[in-house]
C-alpha cells in the first residue's frame, strides 16, 4: 500500500473520504428524521408530507445553487479551499439545525446546509484525481465512495436510535472535527500550474455553448439517472412495492434505505476496484448498468417472495447503483484543469435534481395509462437505464488519461 499512497496522497484521500462521509450522512439524515422533527415542531399529521417535501425541495434548491457556486470557485480559487469551505458551511448549518424552534428557521437552515453540501464531493473527487498517480486514481476514489456510502448507512442507523436534535448535532460536530485535518494538507499541483495560464477558469456557460463540451457534460448527467431512480423513487415506494408484491409484514422505509446504502457502499468500493482491474472506467459502469437493470426487473416482478428475500434485493439494488463516484471521476477526467472542479461539483447536484422529472414521469405514467405502482416503476426504471447506457457511448474512457491539460 505504501507504493500506492505516499503521505500527501494519503492525507488528501482521508480528508475527501471523511468529508463525503459527513456529506452523505446529512443528506440521508433529513429523510430519516424528517417526520420526527416536524412533529416535534408542532406540525400536524395531515401536513407532514407536504411540508416535508417542501423542506426537501428547499434543500435541493440550495444544492443546485451551491453546486454552481462552489464548482466555479473550485476552478478559480482552488479545490482545497472549496472542500473545507463546503464542510464548514454545512457543519455550522447542522449544529444550528439541532436548535431550531420555528419552521422558518428549519427552511433557512436546510437551504444553507444544501448549499454547503453541494461543494464537498466534487472538490474532493477532483483533488483526489489530480494528486493521485494516474494508474492508482481508482483506488483513491473507491475509498472516498465507500466511506461516503457508509455515512449514509450511519445516518439511517443513528437517525432511528437517537433524538433528531442529537442526530443533527452529531453531524455538525463531525464536520467541524474534520476541519482540524486541514493542517499540512496540500493543494493540487495541477491547479497551481494551470492558474497561471490565460485560459478562462470555471467558465460554467461554456459547458452549454460549446457542442463538444455540452455532449460530454449532459452525457455524464444522463448516466446517473438509474442511481437516483433507485435511491429516491424506489426507496420512497418501498412500502407500496412490498404490498403489491404480496408481502404482508410492514416494510420500514428506514430499513430499506439502510440496506440500499449498504449495497451502495459495497458497489462503490467494488466499482473502483473493478475499474482498476479492467483499466477501464466506462466499461465498468456499463457492466453495473446491466446488472442494475436485471436486479430492478427482478425486484419489481418478484411476486410472492418473503420479507428476508426482499431485504436481500435492497442490498443488490444498492450494489447495482454503486457506480456513483466512478461516474463522477469519469466525468471530471473528461475536462481540463480549468473546468474540472466546475464539472465534478455541478454534475452531482444536477443529477440529484433529475429526480424531479423522473418523479413527474413516473406519476404521469400512472395518470395517463392507469398503471400500477409496479408497472409504472418498471417503465420509468427501464427508460432511465436505456438513456444511461446510450449516453455511455457519447463519452470516452479516461482511465489512462493525463489530466495535466486545459479545456
Amino acid at each position: 500500500m505504501n507504493t500506492i499512497f505516499r503521505k500527501k496522497e494519503y492525507l488528501i484521500v482521508l480528508i475527501a473520504a471523511l468529508g463525503y462521509f459527513v456529506d452523505a450522512y446529512d443528506l440521508i439524515l433529513f429523510v430519516v428524521i424528517r417526520k420526527a422533527s416536524l412533529i416535534d415542531l408542532g406540525i400536524s399529521e395531515q401536513n407532514l408530507s407536504q411540508i416535508g417535501l417542501s423542506l426537501f425541495n428547499t434543500q435541493m434548491v440550495g444544492t443546485f445553487l451551491g453546486g454552481i457556486f462552489f464548482g466555479i470557485l473550485g476552478d478559480k480559487k482552488g479545490r482545497l479551499s472549496v472542500l473545507f469551505g463546503s464542510i464548514l458551511v454545512y457543519s455550522v448549518a447542522n449544529l444550528l439545525n439541532s436548535q431550531v424552534q420555528e419552521l422558518w428557521q428549519y427552511y433557512a437552515l436546510r437551504f444553507i446546509a444544501g448549499f454547503g453540501l453541494a461543494g464537498e464531493l466534487g472538490a474532493g473527487i477532483t483533488l483526489v484525481s489530480e494528486v493521485m498517480p494516474q494508474k492508482y486514481r481508482g483506488y483513491g476514489t473507491a475509498i472516498v465512495a465507500a466511506t461516503g456510502a457508509a455515512g449514509a448507512f450511519a445516518a439511517g442507523l443513528l437517525g432511528d436510535i437517537t433524538p433528531w436534535r442529537y442526530s443533527y448535532f452529531i453531524g455538525g460536530s463531525m464536520g467541524l472535527l474534520l476541519l482540524f485535518l486541514r493542517v499540512n494538507s496540500f493543494e493540487s499541483s495541477l491547479f497551481k500550474s494551470a492558474k497561471s495560464s490565460n485560459k478562462k477558469h470555471g467558465d460554467f456557460l461554456s459547458l452549454f455553448t460549446n457542442s463538444d463540451k455540452r455532449k460530454r457534460y449532459l452525457s455524464s448527467i444522463m448516466i446517473s439517472l438509474p442511481i437516483f431512480f433507485t435511491i429516491t423513487i424506489l426507496m420512497q415506494l418501498a412500502p407500496e412495492v412490498a404490498v403489491q408484491l404480496g408481502i404482508k409484514e410492514e416494510i420500514s422505509s428506514g430499513k430499506a434505505v439502510m440496506l440500499v446504502y449498504l449495497g451502495l457502499t459495497l458497489g462503490d468500493l467494488s466499482s473502483g476496484l473493478i475499474s482498476q482491474y479492467l483499466s477501464n472506467r466506462k466499461r465498468t459502469i456499463q457492466y453495473f448498468l446491466l446488472f442494475g437493470l436485471a436486479i430492478i426487473l427482478f425486484h419489481l416482478n418478484s411476486h410472492g417472495i418473503n420479507k428476508e428475500t426482499l431485504y436481500i434485493t435492497y442490498v443488490l439494488l444498492g450494489l447495482g447503483a454503486g457506480y456513483w463516484v466512478s461516474l463522477i471521476t469519469l466525468a471530471a477526467e473528461q475536462f481540463g484543469t480549468n473546468l474540472r472542479a466546475t464539472v465534478a461539483t455541478t454534475i452531482p447536484n444536477f443529477a440529484r435534481g433529475a429526480v424531479v422529472p423522473i418523479a413527474i414521469f413516473y406519476q404521469w405514467t400512472i395518470d395517463q395509462f392507469q398503471l400500477s405502482t409496479l408497472h409504472a416503476a418498471t417503465v420509468t426504471g427501464v427508460i432511465c437505464f436505456i438513456l444511461a447506457f446510450t449516453a455511455t457511448f457519447f463519452i470516452k474512457d479516461t482511465f489512462h488519461k493525463n489530466l495535466d491539460y486545459l479545456d
